[in-house]
């Protein structure tokens, strides 16, 4: 049960923060590419690489933490389905060229951010 609790924790806490700052993005984003989704992805993706690497790193193996960070909050955080879904939206209203930029920019940059967190978290740690 402790270990769901975790997970209930974190999601609600990275879900929350993600609401907010997807409204504070969307409030200066003029284009109809979906900017805050990107962001916010690539943020996550850069937080569990950096999490992850610093608990092996650390040959720390703590269960709990990485329920906590790892699976609730970057869960919680992320936004595949948002992804999807506004690729589909982009798609749909006849903007191929927007939903393909956005698959190839979400999937790059987050590759990136994750190594970019890996190696940070090694250079610091």
């Amino acid at each position: 049960m402790k270990e769901f609790l975790l997970v209930f924790l974190g999601g609600g806490l990275g879900s929350m923060i993600r609401f907010g700052l997807s409204r504070a993005i969307n409030l200066a984003n003029i284009t109809a590419f979906p900017l805050a989704t990107l962001i916010i992805n690539m943020l996550a993706s850069f937080i569990l690489g950096f999490f992850l690497s610093s608990l092996d790193f650390r040959n720390n193996a703590n269960v709990s933490l990485k329920l906590l960070v790892a699976v609730g909050f970057c869960g919680g955080f992320s936004t595949f389905s948002t992804f999807s879904h506004e690729t589909l939206v982009l798609l749909r209203s006849g903007q191929p060229a927007l939903a393909l930029g956005n698959i190839f920019l979400s999937v790059l940059l987050c590759l990136a951010a994750t190594l970019g967190g890996l190696v940070l978290a090694k250079a610091i740690l």
